[in-house]
């Protein structure tokens, strides 16, 4: 994720962090987790299911915490006292890592037959999962729908991760890194103490690639992820806006309380945006929108031929991001510029020409940041100035924007 967080960070100190761990193999991950949140000044409580303590002792979890864990919903020690409510009441943060399937669907239907699963159905606090399993199972239609039922219920989902899996399977399905979980921790507090600088505020933002069919079976597309414009939608819906996504293909989820529409070709995105684009306050042109589509679609695969060569006659593309700020009354509109060279010239330039309140540039050029990238910098101009927003993850980089067009927008 990038984050650089060190061992000062105050944001945790003293917050109350209750770790629920299930059954899965990422729980040795924990003790790690449990040192380096504790190091910040957390106090963190530890529970664990049955399965969890094939995987790891509680002892373990008992040295690096400095507090008992709890595994028993029937601990008459703890009854005496009802533990597991007043444990529920005490926690400021409610962190399940690791999420395994089985726990994210007890816990999507409310099911209570054990302490941790009791914990959650019982506390005021918000709850945090970070999801770990095989990736086919991950990507299972009841996972997802269980997913979804969380999201929509406030419920904040950390990962996962796509890599190598114990099983040997390669997807989606890792948990994340213990200091990525304490990054997304630092800045779930940090969130909570942000002003809602967009609170009540209509936004729009473009995002991701558009494709454009050259026949039933091809097309021509760019590499973006929509990671940028996802993140974007993100930060906003924190800073209190009401954040709807037109989104190209991709393959993120939707981000709590934002609407989305989904759509293919720049024709279609253009169409959508138009609709409703005079609702809004704010736009943000973040899709990487294909400049040009092939002017006739075949109806059936084209096939190869003898020829070495062949020709796709192309048109332009309706601009999206110049056709809104053309409106009589067009919301505040940010564009996007992803450049090789040369970025503060073509930037203003695009700027000017199209006549947008802002502009965030980029250099794709760059190793580690643009397309595909975790990461991202950007150069951030408007008529009356300039600001940089340095190299960090595109979480980050959102945020800082989110809070400059806060501090422009009129």
């Amino acid at each position: 994720m990038g984050f650089n967080v060190k061992p000062t960070t105050t944001l945790l100190a003293n917050k109350r962090i209750l770790l629920g761990i299930t059954g899965g193999i990422a729980a040795y991950k924990c003790a790690e987790l449990t040192r380096r949140l504790t190091e910040r000044g957390a106090q963190v409580r530890v529970v664990m299911t049955q399965s969890a303590q094939q995987f790891i002792t509680p002892l373990t979890m008992q040295a690096v915490s400095g507090f008992p864990v709890s595994h028993s919903l029937l601990d008459p020690a703890a009854e005496a006292g009802m533990g597991h409510i007043e444990l529920a009441k005490w926690a400021d943060l409610v962190l399940i890592a690791p999420a395994t399937a089985n726990f994210i669907a007890k816990y999507t239907a409310g099911i209570g037959d054990d302490l941790l699963s009791t914990l959650c159905l019982a506390t005021p606090s918000p709850v945090a999962i970070a999801p770990a399993m095989n990736q086919v199972m991950y990507q299972a239609q009841a996972t997802q729908a269980n997913l979804a039922t969380l999201a929509q219920r406030q419920t904040l989902i950390w990962g996962p991760a796509a890599g190598e899996q114990a099983c040997g399977d390669v997807g989606l399905g890792r948990m994340v890194e213990p200091m990525d979980l304490v990054a997304s921790a630092i800045q779930f507090f940090e969130q909570q103490q942000t002003p809602k600088l967009l609170a009540g505020r209509n936004i729009m933002i473009t995002a991701g690639p558009t494709r454009e069919a050259i026949d039933p079976v091809r097309y021509i597309s760019n590499h973006s992820s929509g990671k940028m414009g996802y993140a974007l939608a993100e930060a906003a819906q924190q800073l209190g806006a009401n954040v709807t996504i037109v989104s190209g293909p991709v393959n993120l989820a939707t981000p709590k309380n934002c609407d989305r529409i989904n759509v293919t070709s720049a024709l279609q995105m253009h169409s959508t945006v138009m609709e409703t684009v005079q609702q809004q306050d704010i736009f943000i042109a973040c899709a990487a929108v294909a400049d040009y589509r092939p002017a006739n679609v075949a109806e059936q695969k084209i096939k190869k031929t003898q020829s070495d060569d062949m020709s796709v006659h192309m048109i332009k593309n309706p601009d999206i991001v110049a056709s809104v700020a053309a409106l009589n009354k067009p919301p505040f509109t940010v564009g996007f510029a992803a450049e090789t060279q040369d970025v503060e010239h073509y930037a203003r330039d695009k700027m000017q020409r199209k006549k947008l309140a802002m502009i965030a540039a980029n250099d794709v050029s760059q190793a580690g940041q643009g397309f595909n990238a975790e990461d991202n910098a950007l150069t951030v101009f408007w008529p009356e100035g300039q600001q940089n927003i340095g190299l960090a993850s595109k979480h980050e980089v959102a945020r800082q924007l989110l809070q400059l067009i806060a501090t422009q927008f009129k």
